[in-house]
């Protein structure tokens, strides 16, 4: 089982459902896909008159936000990919975190992040249901609220929602594609492979910061969680293993490997 997280950007490329779709038939139907829409959000904050906030990589999400989270990310966004993927001829299906209490959250610190959550559960049957008849299931990273009985929605980091997808469904590998191939270091070089002390490092030095850090952050989890192989790389690295940065809970020689 190979979970994919794709960032909004990487969404737009042309080659990219015939590449998910090819991985999709190459790994029997064992590939799950959750995904984001940041500059689509963010571009309709602003015609809300909301300038987007973030901090630490992750979206502060106020009333309005959360209004645009839900439309955008499991409308619009949801579907365009959807719809594309199934042109691509791999038969996709969109849902998002809160269809069948898939994921449950709850919030970071409401007086600073506003409602954006972090995962506190999942129940992947509905993922479950649709890999064993055929299906690609396409995640949007919306959530429900961890009290049950209480309507409402967290709007989820994408990264975050799919590492805890990716424990919960014993995933063998993660991948979160970036617009970059992999976690750079101060000179801008690929790193191969990173430790979690490591990755703790650049982040503390700055030379990761924002959605790398996020992503960094969310890798941590997933390890946590007994997700075997973790990796952050760009959609060439999709199908190469040994592309892209292998985050790792140690490394035995050395605690950074250098592409160079």
């Amino acid at each position: 089982m190979i979970v994919v997280k794709l960032g909004g950007r990487t969404q737009n490329d042309p080659t990219l459902p015939g590449a998910l779709a090819a991985l999709w038939r190459a790994t029997g139907g064992r590939v799950v896909v959750v995904h984001g829409g940041g500059d689509q959000i963010s571009a309709l904050q602003r015609l809300r008159g909301e300038e987007p906030v973030f901090l630490g990589g992750r979206r502060v999400t106020t009333d309005t936000a959360l209004e645009l989270v839900r439309m955008v990310l499991s409308g619009l966004a949801n579907k365009q990919l959807v719809s594309a993927l199934v042109a691509a001829g791999a038969p996709a299906v969109g849902i998002s975190g809160e269809d069948g209490g898939l994921l449950r959250a709850t919030p970071i610190d409401a007086a600073t992040f506003g409602h954006s959550g972090t995962p506190a559960s999942v129940d992947p049957g509905v993922v479950t249901a649709l890999l064993a008849t055929g299906y690609l299931p396409v995640i949007s990273p919306v959530a429900a609220r961890d009290t049950i009985g209480e309507a409402g929605a967290y709007n989820l980091n994408g990264d975050d929602a799919a590492a805890a997808i990716a424990a919960a469904l014993g995933a063998r590998e993660l991948f979160l594609m970036a617009d970059v191939p992999g976690v750079l270091d101060g000179d801008r070089q690929r790193i191969a492979q990173l430790s979690l002390d490591a990755a703790r490092a650049l982040v503390a030095s700055g030379v990761a910061g924002g959605g790398m850090a996020a992503k960094l952050d969310a890798c941590a989890a997933a390890l946590a969680g007994g997700v075997s192989r973790v990796r952050i790389g760009d959609l060439a690295a999709l199908t190469v293993p040994s592309a892209g940065t292998a985050i790792v809970a140690r490394v035995d020689a050395t605690d950074v490997v250098s592409s160079r």
